[in-house]
């Protein structure tokens, strides 16, 4: 890590965790934080619901909320990036504290409640988006909507010419009943209606859609024939989890998501899970707990095509991107594969 970077994490490590995370998104902006560029090989590139990525390392949702950091985020090294999650009108989520680093479990619990400009001012930001980066939005609903479903589908169509790819977030646990999204009836309808605005857009977008750890294999089957039939583009294994196992911090029973390093297994098993219900015919996303190289190797070998990261950044800072992509690279070279779509679901059995 880099000197500069080093005082910086540790200055930041000494603040409130929310405003450190609003001068880590400052930092991008100024031009301060780790810009390594594209990071590839010819073991890395991979093609993803379409999208030719230079890496399989992206930045998961929450992180850059309102797109603010974008040019910044272009240059980190990752694969591809999300932003949001975003909502049709604005709302400031709960009532703060609301964000607590777990700093004796590598791990953080947020109750944010989407909290975010709206559509129209992320709609802005990303109009003005660099063009060589591969950027998603997390879609999101109002607090108070008197239809949930439909807010997916109106920042959709509100924000989708700007994207490489929208992700329909019903796994967040914190705004109220919104993972009763998740059963198969409500699922369907939600997704038939984003998928009928996708295809009226100009072009077509990748729909991919974000679910929750603690869902139980029934409910893993269900949102598994959901996806097929529906046609989503890939699924996101998982969102933060209500679990509050084998915890050391104070904050361990903060109300809240839960991500981090106590995330990983937990995670990795429902990724392994609805690897083997979908079986190959949608990709996956595999997200939670990744931390290191090795993390990111052993999701890709449970079944994720991609993965995605956050919270380790919180404890490593923003270079540890680019370890990790590093870090892969070396992996799949000594295990032989060429390229890291070989890799994909090859230890799939240690998990289930």
């Amino acid at each position: 890590m880099k000197l500069l970077e080093t005082l910086g994490m540790k200055a930041l490590r000494g603040m409130d965790p929310e405003a450190a995370h609003g001068w880590a998104i400052k930092a991008l902006q100024m031009g301060v934080a780790p810009a390594p560029g594209r990071l590839t090989s010819p073991r890395l590139k991979t093609t993803f619901a379409g999208m030719e990525l230079a890496n399989p390392v992206g930045l998961a949702a929450g992180f850059d909320k309102n797109a603010n950091a974008l040019d910044g985020l272009s240059k980190a090294g990752f694969g591809f990036f999300e932003v949001g999650a975003a909502t049709p009108r604005p709302q400031p989520g709960n009532p703060k504290p609301r964000l607590f680093r777990l700093t004796e479990d590598h791990a953080a619990i947020n109750r944010f409640g989407f909290n975010n400009e709206g559509m129209e001012a992320i709609a802005a930001r990303l109009a003005k988006r660099p063009k060589d980066a591969v950027i998603g939005l997390n879609l999101g609903a109002n607090k108070d909507s008197e239809d949930r479903a439909g807010d997916f589908a109106k920042v959709l169509k509100c924000c989708g010419k700007y994207l490489d790819f929208a992700t329909v977030n019903v796994s967040s646990p914190n705004t109220e009943k919104l993972r009763d999204l998740q059963g198969k009836a409500a699922l369907s309808a939600l997704l038939a209606g984003v998928m009928q605005t996708r295809d009226g857009l100009e072009r077509r977008v990748p729909v991919f859609l974000k679910i929750a750890p603690d869902l139980s294999d029934a409910e893993l089957e269900e949102i598994a024939e959901v996806a097929l039939e529906s046609g989503l583009d890939a699924v996101i294994t998982t969102n933060t989890t209500l679990d509050r196992k084998a915890l050391s911090s104070k904050h361990k029973n903060e109300m809240g998501g839960l991500s981090g390093a106590p995330l990983f297994t937990k995670s990795t098993r429902v990724l392994a899970k609805m690897s083997k219900l979908v079986d190959g015919k949608i990709p996956l996303v595999g997200v939670g707990g990744i931390g290191t190289a090795d993390d990111a190797y052993d999701k890709i070998c449970a079944g994720a095509s991609v993965v995605q990261l956050y919270t380790a950044l919180v404890f490593g800072g923003l270079s540890l991107t680019e370890e990790i992509i590093r870090g892969l690279d070396a992996l799949l070279e000594r295990d032989g594969f060429a390229n890291v779509a070989d890799a994909v679901g090859s230890k799939r059995e240690n998990w289930l």
